[in-house]
């Protein structure tokens, strides 16, 4: 079954583009339980593109409540290929400043408790994780972002995403301490979502959208709630004309993905003596390696 092959995960804002067309509510069931929402297909630029909500189209769910497995495999049930996170960050260095767009190539995962892998229950796989983010697809993004000359926006192309577990934000010593590992901006959501999206050998690139600096900055006491309402307002308006270029894009020259591939050396369980329960529960996981 091939819905759509290329998947956003974000807002709701994101699927209600005045330019989607044909556009179909899917309640899906996945063997990890339901995804944050109805998952929205429609019609983008001539191709099919499946939306999804992450913390559901009226923002109920917290970070840590959220169901990463089930939005990835729901994703993976659709037949999507090329997966693009849109998501709200932080700032952590000064001249990635509000309303710009990173394009990060790394992660730091400080996440608690949350299920960062499909295996487990007699099938072992240890996928390759040093480059988290598929080259090719986050060059698509950039490439997208920069052709829009956005007003007021900066394109960062790479740069280190840090996944906190929050709902709190940091503390100032927190933010100063990620400042010195040279990460660039800060999130809540993007781990284990691209972690789930390699193991279901799905291509994933984020767009980090900036809304405010994260504590660290001196002027971040006087960011006020409506400064980031407003600046997440503009960066949805931003998010959805890249959106639609990159799709654009992707249509016209899909690239190459090593994470199309990226369980073909990492299972280490001979699938012929794997449990039958499992193997049904990773059925469109392991279809081509059954």
């Amino acid at each position: 079954m091939t819905l759509a092959q290329i998947g956003i995960i974000g807002g709701s804002g994101l699927y209600k583009m005045e330019a989607l067309k044909d556009v179909e509510s899917l309640e899906l069931q996945t063997p990890f339980g339901a995804p944050s929402d109805a998952v929205i297909l429609g019609t983008l630029v001539g191709t099919r593109v499946a939306f999804l909500a992450r913390h559901g189209r009226n923002h109920t769910l917290l970070p840590t409540e959220l169901p990463f497995p089930a939005n990835i495999y729901a994703m993976k049930q659709l037949g999507v290929k090329y997966l693009i996170s849109a998501s709200a960050v932080g700032s952590l260095k000064a001249e990635a400043k509000p309303l710009d767009m990173v394009v990060p190539d790394q992660f730091i995962d400080r996440t608690k408790n949350r299920i960062s892998t499909f295996f487990g229950e007699g099938i072992v796989a240890h996928i390759a994780f040093g480059e988290p983010i598929c080259k090719n697809l986050a060059g698509v993004l950039a490439d997208a972002i920069a052709s829009l000359n956005l007003t007021d926006v900066t394109l960062h192309r790479g740069g280190t995403y840090v996944c906190m577990e929050g709902p709190a934000f940091s503390t100032k010593a927190e933010s100063n301490l990620y400042r010195s590992w040279d990460a660039t901006v800060i999130g809540m959501t993007n781990l284990p979502e691209a972690k789930l999206a390699r193991e279901a050998e799905i291509a994933y690139a984020t767009l980090a959208l900036v809304t405010d600096y994260d504590c660290w900055h001196p002027d971040h006491d006087s960011v006020t709630v409506d400064m980031v309402i407003a600046n997440l307002q503009r960066n949805a308006v931003n998010a959805q004309k890249v959106i639609e270029e990159t799709v654009k894009r992707l249509s016209e020259n899909p690239p190459v993905s090593d994470a199309h591939s990226a369980l073909k050396y990492a299972i280490l369980t001979n699938l012929g003596n794997a449990p039958t329960a499992t193997k049904d529960k990773l059925a469109f996981l392991l279809q081509k390696y059954l």
